[in-house]
């Protein structure tokens, strides 16, 4: 899967936010059209199929957006005895 710009996907979600916080749903054809836009465009640029899914994994992908080491155990350390 290709994966999109990390600056694209921010300005996407910027986007959406936007549009939703102003209320383009119900707003005129012209505002409904560029929320349905935006929101397919994170659909495909994150491969998901709905936008609460699209907006998680474009969070994800963001800089910063997780710890550099995820796991879930901290790392061993060389003598056992160091506490």
């Amino acid at each position: 899967m290709l994966m999109a710009h990390p600056t694209v996907l921010n300005n996407l979600i910027k986007e959406y936010a936007a549009l939703a916080l102003l209320g383009a749903d119900h707003g005129d054809q012209q505002a409904r059209r560029r929320l349905e836009d935006v929101t397919y465009t994170l659909c495909v640029a994150t491969g998901t199929r709905d936008i609460d899914s699209a907006l998680a994994a474009a969070r994800y992908r963001l800089p910063g957006a997780r710890p550099h080491d995820d796991s879930l155990l901290a790392p061993e350390r060389a003598d056992p005895a160091v506490a």
